[in-house]
């Protein structure tokens, strides 16, 4: 025979029914609890347009603080005056120096050949040399005409003192009854036409001295033309030997030795040493903000030194823009030519701004509106930005100290106007 299991059972008491009503009590109280507690949560939940992870986001916080908009870079030691010499005249090339060799100034660097030059520079001299010749033939000549006038003119003048002796002789004669009349009257004319003699040739020498002045002063004038042709070329031929403007260093020689070239060829560039600048490739975006004489700092081997920016190329090459600095005060020591150095330019700095984390949000929207955290919510709001730095942007508008803001993930957003972030 099996036996059952009645010698197992037990009685259980069954539950009173205040206890009953006092436990559905507390879970009621604890849903309640519970309830009160999600409800803000669940609230932004069912408000929110879209709902996006903490990890997919970038934040960062509103300060109020130092503003320093600059630029930095590598930059190489470049001559501040690098002058490239050009031949002066046609003709053969002679090198004196080598690439790289140091030179003074006024030093002899190369040397032109010019047969047709040199040939033309004797020839006027010998033209020069015969006007010369003429001027001092004209000169003597002058000086015989103006002898020969002057001896006329005395002639006169004694010819007229002879007739009024004769007039006054004649006179006496014939008062005295020893002269006739007709002798008086032929004495008469006779001093009449030495005075009239007199007179032409004072007026005939004075006017002879004039063209005598006028012939000397034309062939001296032509003569002064002439050594001004013959100094030309003299500064020609001179011009012939290509001398360095500068104390420096030979930098790249565009010819070779015993080259024939044409006139205004490109010969040498010589390299000034004592005047260095550093240059820099800047973004074209920054270009704009670039003005001369804006401070900034040069930076190498372990020192640094203040600097300005001396110059703005306005030519734009691969999307960027050359800018030079010079060192301001005393250039160092021993910098070579295309030595790399660090550059840093400050263009723009203020205290007590306004400033936001640079970010991707700066780009979305053109800028216009931010996404500020508050409570775990991100509230699109409408901003305006400034400047911006290598890592900060300026805020004019819109934030304000100690606001969260997110910079970088918020296209996840899609636009919405709120949009819950969750852990």
């Amino acid at each position: 025979m099996i036996r059952d299991t009645s010698a197992q059972d037990r009685v259980i008491a069954s539950a009173s029914p205040g206890r009953r009503r006092l436990l559905l009590a507390g879970i009621a109280v604890g849903l309640v609890a519970l309830l009160a507690f999600a409800w803000p949560a669940l609230q932004r939940q069912f408000s929110a347009n879209a709902s996006v992870s903490e990890s997919r986001l970038g934040f960062a916080v509103v300060e109020l603080g130092p503003f320093v908009r600059d630029i930095a870079g590598e930059g190489k030691v470049v001559a501040a005056n690098s002058p490239t010499l050009y031949a002066a005249n046609a003709g053969t090339v002679t090198l004196r120096v080598h690439a790289g060799d140091a030179v003074k100034k006024g030093q002899v660097l190369a040397e032109l050949e010019s047969l047709e030059l040199n040939a033309r520079l004797a020839q006027e001299r010998s033209n020069a040399d015969a006007m010369r010749a003429e001027v001092l033939r004209a000169q003597v000549e002058a000086r015989q005409q103006r002898a020969a006038l002057q001896s006329a003119y005395e002639n006169a003048g004694i010819d007229l003192k002879t007739a009024q002796n004769d007039l006054a002789r004649q006179t006496k004669a014939f008062e005295a009854g020893a002269a006739a009349g007709m002798q008086v009257d032929h004495a008469r004319d006779t001093l009449e036409k030495a005075r009239v003699t007199l007179a032409h040739a004072e007026a005939g020498r004075g006017l002879k001295d004039d063209s005598l002045k006028f012939d000397v002063q034309a062939r001296q004038a032509a003569l002064d033309r002439q050594l001004l042709q013959v100094q030309d070329l003299q500064r020609q031929v001179a011009e012939l030997a290509i001398r360095s403007p500068v104390d420096g260093q030979v930098g790249q020689l565009f010819v070779a030795e015993r080259a024939s070239v044409a006139k205004d060829a490109k010969l040498l560039s010589v390299i000034d040493l004592s005047a260095l600048e550093v240059q820099m490739q800047v973004a074209e975006s920054y270009a704009r903000d670039l003005a001369i004489g804006m401070p900034g700092e040069i930076a190498g081997n372990g020192r640094s030194w203040r600097g300005l920016v001396s110059s703005v190329s306005p030519e734009v090459v691969n999307n960027e823009v050359a800018a030079r600095l010079r060192f301001d005060g005393q250039q160092p020591e021993q910098l070579r030519q295309n030595q790399r150095l660090s550059v840093r330019v400050l263009l723009d700095q203020r205290d007590k701004v306004l400033t936001l984390r640079r970010g991707s949000f700066a780009d979305e929207g053109g800028g216009a509106f931010a996404y500020v955290v508050r409570d775990g919510m991100a509230e699109k709001t409408p901003v305006r930005l400034g400047q911006r730095s290598l890592d900060k942007i300026e805020v004019l508008s819109g934030l304000k100290p100690g606001d969260k803001v997110v910079i970088s993930g918020a296209d996840a957003f899609q636009g919405a106007a709120r949009a819950a972030i969750s852990n």
